[in-house]
């Protein structure tokens, strides 16, 4: 951008001045009521209040409906290289505390809740995995990858690429750093990586692909209630659906599980898990628990596995609402897989459902789930409710994805 083009204004309704004064990352599209000239991608916009008075200054993206992201509200702030530094050590300071020597897989930065809005950065032990989820970020990249770089001294750092951002790669290509292939997810700096990456988790060893797995690597969000079922787990029969690489099973099995059986579609997510039980195949509580791996559909599985009986089953599928129009249909499926679960648990047994929708609430959830209870005709009771872990903030409502509810069946 030119240095005599004067600094993108905007002035907004008073419902967006409202939200962006209380705090809220986002400004759309149909927000804008005033704007002093067209904005470029990536740069800071500047919003002034009706009474001429700085309010916010963000990212500026006009080929989104999210037409900036906010970066800073209330007094005006000079956002420089200072600034990002500061902003970065802000973050990290955060998590002071939160992990013992034997987690080294957690989240750094969790996008708008640490003021880092449609960006994210995952530790897996000693490689850092960037992912973007907005084309304001683009002229930045060189910057953000150098920040991470020098701050953090990673051995090797990953960059990734949001869906979207990957299938409209060459329309964003012009604002990419030289350096960085538009569209592609590949090790901006260090030695190559062609192999998933070993990291620890509560001392249990796992593998991340993050070059192509799912989100970064691994889900890490999930840290917290994968602990809260090794608790769970002693002597039970156990069913992990939608298993992925096994990440609840591993922590059945170290918490003495009798068994623990992987459901799910892929083959090679079960491939996965079969490898992560070999990297604990030392620790002698998972070497005695037998794995069983079961390719399948859930839904189907579970409703022809007359056979089967669990003492603990941990329902863990992928986001049924990607979308505000498939929020129903994301409900009823909730509770007709919870259904499902009921079926196949025992007397006592415990049922752990969750949900990553963030179309769907809290409320919709946690009820559909307990409707399925009441509906099974036996007695329950609620042990426990849990949401994000405290690497994965949510500080605004559109961030509130993740949610899990424990139930005791009799």
């Amino acid at each position: 951008m030119n240095p005599a083009t004067p600094r993108l204004r905007l002035r907004v309704s008073p419902a967006a001045e409202s939200q962006l004064r209380a705090g809220h990352p986002w400004l759309f599209a149909d927000s804008i009521r005033e704007q002093n000239r067209p904005g470029e991608t990536g740069e800071l916009a500047v919003v002034y209040d009706r009474k001429d008075r700085f309010l916010a200054v963000g990212l500026f993206d006009p080929d989104s409906p999210i037409r900036m992201r906010v970066l800073h509200h209330g007094k005006p702030q000079k956002i420089d290289a200072a600034w990002w530094k500061a902003h970065l050590t802000a973050a990290l300071q955060r998590r002071a505390g939160l992990f013992e020597a034997d987690t080294t897989g957690h989240r750094w930065i969790n996008g708008e809740s640490d003021g880092w809005p449609a960006l994210v950065l995952d530790r897996y032990s000693a490689t850092l995995v960037l992912k973007i989820y907005s084309a304001a970020w683009l002229p930045r990249l060189s910057e953000v990858i150098a920040l991470l770089r020098d701050s953090l001294a990673p051995e090797s750092l990953v960059l990734r690429w949001s869906r979207n951002l990957r299938i409209n790669a060459q329309r964003f290509s012009s604002d990419t750093p030289s350096t960085i292939p538009a569209g592609e997810d590949f090790v901006v700096y260090g030695s190559p990586i062609t192999a998933p990456v070993e990291f620890l988790e509560h001392g249990i060893r796992f593998e991340a692909d993050v070059l192509r797995g799912q989100k970064t690597g691994f889900f890490l969000d999930q840290r917290e209630n994968r602990r809260r079922v090794q608790h769970l787990a002693r002597s039970k029969r156990v069913l992990n659906a939608f298993s992925f690489s096994g990440g609840f099973s591993l922590h059945a099995a170290r918490g003495g599980a009798a068994s623990v059986t992987d459901l799910d579609i892929s083959a090679h997510a079960l491939a996965s898990s079969a490898r992560n039980f070999q990297l604990n195949k030392n620790h002698p509580a998972i070497r005695e628990c037998h794995q069983e791996r079961v390719q399948g559909d859930t839904f189907a599985w579970l409703a022809n596995a007359e056979h089967h009986e669990f003492d603990l089953i941990i329902l863990d599928p992928p986001s049924f609402a990607r979308r505000e129009n498939e929020r129903a249909t994301a409900i009823h499926a909730y509770e007709r897989l919870a259904t499902l679960g009921l079926q196949r648990l025992n007397r006592g047994g415990v049922m752990v459902a969750c949900s990553c929708s963030a179309h769907v609430t809290n409320d919709e959830f946690f009820g559909a789930i307990r409707v399925a209870a009441k509906k099974s005709g036996r007695r329950f009771e609620e042990l426990q409710t849990a949401a994000h872990p405290a690497d994965h903030p949510a500080t605004f409502p559109e961030a509130a994805y993740l949610k899990a509810i424990y139930l005791r069946v009799y």
